[in-house]
């Protein structure tokens, strides 16, 4: 069981190792990653203050624009200002990365709960449920979700909820078959404590920290996914400003306006960089406790 109990919460770490960053200190991740993911959302809040451009607004009299003092990230090929775009779009996919996976870690961690705690017919029954959804590739899963619903960002989250809970759930599940078999739970149940009260009140505070560190590195899979969705059109819908699909309209001028690709590109690769130094600070400090 403690051998269950460890690779569960070394399963985050080993996902999303960083390379030559995972060589930094604990406390060096952490606020790195923290300061790099505040950096973004506040951009991101403060958009309406720092730009003076409408991100749908067209002008074609300044399509194609280098980056300029008037324009600090050039023009797409509609005119519209790819910094004030790239603002508004940080809106959409931060709010993809945490309601993708918020909806997911509350659903999953009830569901394990439950399946490791009370077993028999219904933890059987969650986990072939699990094994099935797993045994699928999860963006292919995702795709034929969206093609039956429809795009869009709705549909989007909704296939997200269907297959996401998922992990979380047998994250938790296997933490709690560890967990229910101390002693301190033994004793509760043996001075008459309900279910509920010794499944959140002593359970849940002992098993949620694998999750809540994989859901860390989540949000920035959900941020690729939704990315990934919009560039293949099946995702946001133009014109809302969304990184992946800004990166789609760039690419018949990549050669002549590499800035329309390419700095949405680069606001994708901040963002998950500083979500992956903030999970993978955050398991290796649970690790080492």
């Amino acid at each position: 069981m403690a051998q269950i109990q460890q690779t569960a919460m070394k399963r985050p770490v080993r996902a999303y190792r960083l390379g030559l960053f995972s060589r930094l200190p604990v406390n060096t991740k952490i606020s790195v990653g923290s300061a790099l993911v505040l950096i973004v959302i506040l951009l991101s809040i403060c958009a309406p203050w720092l730009t003076p451009y409408d991100p749908n607004s067209n002008d074609l009299m300044n399509v194609l624009q280098k980056p300029s003092a008037q324009h600090w990230f050039g023009t797409d090929n509609f005119g519209r200002d790819i910094f004030t775009r790239m603002l508004y779009a940080g809106r959409i996919d931060l709010q993809i990365g945490v309601i993708a996976v918020i909806v997911p870690f509350i659903v999953g961690t009830v569901i394990g709960l439950l399946a490791g705690y009370f077993g028999g017919w219904f933890n059987m029954v969650t986990m072939r449920l699990v094994d099935v959804v797993i045994s699928f590739p999860f963006m292919v899963l995702i795709i034929a979700i969206i093609s039956i619903l429809g795009p869009g960002l709705t549909n989007m989250y909704i296939a997200i909820f269907i297959v996401g809970w998922s992990v979380y759930a047998r994250i938790i599940r296997g933490e709690v078959l560890v967990v229910k078999q101390q002693e301190y739970i033994l004793a509760a149940r043996s001075i008459g404590y309900g279910h509920g009260r010794i499944i959140f009140r002593h359970i849940l505070p002992n098993v949620i920290s694998p999750a809540i560190v994989f859901a860390m590195s989540d949000v920035v899979l959900c941020i690729l996914l939704g990315a990934s969705l919009s560039f293949l059109g099946l995702g946001v819908q133009p014109p809302t400003a969304e990184w992946g699909s800004m990166i789609a309209e760039g690419r018949s001028y990549i050669i002549n306006a590499w800035w329309i690709s390419t700095l949405p590109g680069l606001g994708i690769i901040v963002t998950g960089l500083g979500f992956s130094l903030l999970g993978d600070g955050l398991a290796e400090k649970i690790e080492n406790q």
